[in-house]
């Protein structure tokens, strides 16, 4: 029988972990082909989640499944946000473990940017125990 250790930790020590993500559908191909302007809504939805940007980087990929890849690495975590030119679709991802940032806000942020005709939500709690 293998013996576990547990540690008491108080809530201070816990890690909140939020993760927000989805797929958003029918895009306008011309915001899914515009890396400046994806990289604009996803500096802004940093601002709004109330996190702290460390690092962006985008890039913009040619082909038949082209599309647009934008990573914000953030003090609490990331936004991901990557875009497919011929299927007019993209996945969204935000992820914190900050007490005080509201990854649901940056992602209700670039929905209403790039405004999909549908997409889906999804939810993860990733705190510690």
């Amino acid at each position: 029988m293998e013996q576990q250790t547990y540690f008491q930790t108080s809530n201070e020590d816990k890690i909140i972990g939020k993760h927000v993500f989805g797929n958003l559908y029918d895009l306008d191909e011309e915001l899914l082909t515009d890396k400046d302007f994806l990289e604009k809504v996803v500096l802004e939805a940093v601002d709004i989640a109330k996190m702290k940007l460390v690092e962006i980087k985008a890039w913009k990929f040619g082909g038949k499944k082209g599309g647009v890849s934008i990573i914000a690495l953030v003090e609490e975590s990331h936004i991901a946000l990557h875009t497919w030119n011929e299927y007019k679709y993209a996945t969204l991802d935000v992820y914190t473990c900050g007490e005080q940032s509201e990854p649901q806000a940056a992602f209700n942020y670039i929905i209403s940017q790039l405004r999909p005709k549908r997409y889906q939500m999804f939810y993860a709690d990733r705190s510690s125990e």
